[in-house]
């Protein structure tokens, strides 16, 4: 698949190289979700200039330091004497390399060092304070585990706190990128095709990126080509999370299936998990590993206890949903009995996902100053799917999300909207309309 989109993050790292290559060394932070395209960025960001790059295995020290010496004396053509066994050292050296000329050094799941020697850090530390002002080094490192990259650089306990003078945060392709893929590739594509496409990957691009290069692009040839033996994506949810949560990962797997099945309270995971109490693994799965988000009804108090929680990575919920529930007929091989599941499943499935698709078509206009759903806390008779504030003052859009139209309600919208003015937007002028697969 061809490179596609990240104009302004790959605008942001070319100010930076310039920065770093005229007056003195910066050092950036790529960190998001495994398969988001963080090495793909960084390496056309410094296409055709001396660069260096170093992937940070499982390994131990004097390995890796044996591994990155001839990678170094290649790429920048110059000597790096042999004899170097530790990273610390290694770092100097092309620092004071940096004092004399001016090159990119890349390092790659940069976390990792955690598993080797957790001391290259405040050696890096002390090395880059002594050296920054002097050189003229493009340092960019990346890394995979959200937890491990937020805690290096954001933990004021961390040596490395405050050093990084920029983070990207690289986050899923937008629609309008997606929609640009699937026409390349695809160009009779259904807009439920694109719907699957959303659903699937969430725009993560691997995951697109597999349907393209296997020229899979419909639902159903979608759905076949990731249940079938031996498929990447049996595994890869469970993969992504082990890496998160390590050993203890059992019960967050435990909270996060709940939630993908539509069990989305406090209290209803922790009575799906046995009356088993949840709230700290809760507030880690939100501020440490950006996993779920706290959903409240639209200008719903920062304390209000109308909760629920969602998956925001739609591969993941997808994942949950199907591959982890059904783990035994994956056991078993029987992939034509979970493709049947899913294919049964996708109208309602892909219904709910079409409600989030809007919210983001929404968000990505840049016309509204909130986006949300409304309930109230008890019973959920006058639910509304969207509720969008104008940033014209007290304008709003309400949309019900329909896959086909014709099983809109209009009096029935009229009725929830009735109730919401009333309830929460007295002086607001509402625009009630009705959102399907033919609005995408």
């Amino acid at each position: 698949m061809k490179f596609y989109n990240r104009t302004s993050e790959l605008a942001e790292l070319q100010r930076i190289q310039n920065l770093s290559f005229s007056d003195h060394s910066r050092l950036t932070v790529v960190t998001g979700r495994r398969r988001i395209g963080k090495t793909s960025l960084i390496m056309k960001s410094v296409e055709n200039l001396p660069t260096v790059y170093l992937f940070v295995g499982r390994k131990s020290e004097a390995t890796l330091c044996s591994e990155f010496i001839p990678i170094i004396s290649q790429s920048l053509d110059t000597f790096v004497p042999a004899e170097i066994r530790t990273f610390r050292s290694l770092f100097q050296y092309l620092m004071e390399l940096a004092s004399l000329r001016s090159f990119n050094l890349v390092i790659d799941e940069f976390q990792e060092f955690y598993n080797i020697n957790e001391s290259v850090y405040s050696d890096m530390q002390n090395i880059w304070d002594t050296y920054r002002k002097k050189s003229k080094m493009n340092l960019i490192v990346s890394g995979s585990i959200y937890s491990l990259m937020q805690k290096i650089f954001q933990n004021k306990k961390e040596p490395l706190f405050g050093r990084a003078d920029n983070i990207i945060k690289l986050s899923a392709f937008d629609l309008t990128t997606l929609k640009e893929i699937i026409r390349d590739y695809n160009p009779d594509y259904t807009n439920d095709d694109l719907l699957a496409l959303y659903s699937f990957t969430g725009g993560v691009p691997k995951y697109v990126e597999l349907f393209c290069d296997n020229i899979t692009l419909s639902i159903d040839e979608m759905i076949s080509f990731m249940v079938r033996e031996n498929s990447p994506f049996t595994d890869e949810g469970k993969n992504l999370l082990i890496e998160e949560f390590g050993k203890n990962y059992a019960t967050y797997f435990s909270i996060l299936s709940a939630i993908s099945g539509g069990t989305n309270t406090q209290p209803e995971i922790e009575s799906a998990l046995g009356d088993k109490s949840i709230g700290g693994q809760i507030k880690r799965l939100i501020e440490d590993y950006n996993i779920i988000v706290r959903q409240r009804p639209i200008l719903a108090k920062e304390g209000s206890q109308a909760v629920r929680y969602e998956i925001q990575d739609n591969f993941i919920r997808f994942w949950f949903n199907y591959f982890d529930r059904h783990r035994s007929l994956i056991e078993i091989k029987n992939f034509v009995g979970l493709q049947a599941i899913i294919k049964s499943d996708y109208p309602t499935y892909s219904g709910i996902m079409l409600e989030r698709y809007f919210k983001q078509q929404f968000a990505e206009s840049f016309q509204y100053r909130a986006i949300g759903s409304w309930w109230e806390p008890k019973g959920n008779q006058n639910e509304v799917d969207i509720v969008a504030l104008k940033l014209e003052k007290n304008q709003a859009v309400v949309a019900e999300v329909k896959r086909q139209k014709k099983n809109f309600k209009p009096e029935l919208l009229a009725t929830k909207v009735e109730h919401l003015k009333k309830k929460l937007l007295p002086k607001f002028q509402i625009e009630m309309i009705c959102l399907s697969l033919e609005d995408m």
